[in-house]
């Protein structure tokens, strides 16, 4: 028999986050704590729940991997004509969150998403494993497919045709979105689910407006 989910929980005391140890800015609080993720040698610590949603406010969401973060936001790719992609490109805005369980933390963000240039897609597209770069052709993703099988035939086409090259062309339907965060949350677990939770808003001056918010 299952344990009763209702009685499932864990009380979180490894460490705690106020507002006067934060900098001004959050992507440099990010970076701090994502580089304590990769210090703790996290399984994947860049992977990030990316949420979506069209036009007419259906939400989605997924699992994607983070590939940068610049001064401008974060970074990931993807094929555009999946169903994230297309509703990215529909409705251009989006959230992610990170969930760091073996550190108690969670880090919400929320903004604005466009396109990265065709260059920088370009350049990180040619950077992958060649297996991955013919994956990304083989894979119609989000399509409605008959069987694996077509898969794998495309990969074995895509192996002939490039065996003599080190890296493929990028398609025009894949490449990177920057997302450009106006709403940052870094949450730390802490005892008697009395969390702390320091959330940033971008202003209109473009500085930052850090807050306390109760768990």
């Amino acid at each position: 028999m299952l344990l009763s989910i209702e009685n499932l929980r864990q009380d979180y005391r490894r460490a705690s986050l106020d507002i006067a140890d934060v900098p001004a800015n959050p992507l440099e609080q990010f970076r701090k704590w994502f580089q304590e993720a990769l210090d703790a040698q996290l399984p994947e610590p860049n992977a990030m729940t990316l949420a979506t949603a069209t036009p007419d406010g259906k939400a989605t969401l997924r699992v994607v991997l983070l590939k940068g973060v610049t001064e401008n936001g974060f970074v990931f790719y993807t094929n555009y004509d999946s169903r994230k992609g297309k509703t990215l490109l529909a409705n251009p805005y989006a959230a992610v969150n990170f969930f760091w369980q073996e550190l108690e933390r969670q880090v919400r963000i929320e903004g604005k998403v466009e396109k990265t240039s065709p260059a920088q897609s370009t350049a990180y597209f040619q950077s992958r494993p060649k297996g991955s770069q013919i994956g990304a052709w083989a894979s119609p993703q989000s399509a409605v497919i008959e069987d694996r099988k077509m898969l794998e035939i495309k990969v074995l086409e895509l192996e002939d045709q490039y065996k003599s090259e080190t890296v493929l062309p990028r398609p025009e339907h894949w490449g990177g979105f920057l997302l450009q965060p106006n709403l940052m949350e870094f949450w730390q677990g802490r005892p008697n689910r009395l969390h702390d939770r320091i959330q940033y808003t971008l202003q209109t001056d473009g500085d930052w407006q850090i807050v306390r918010l109760a768990p």
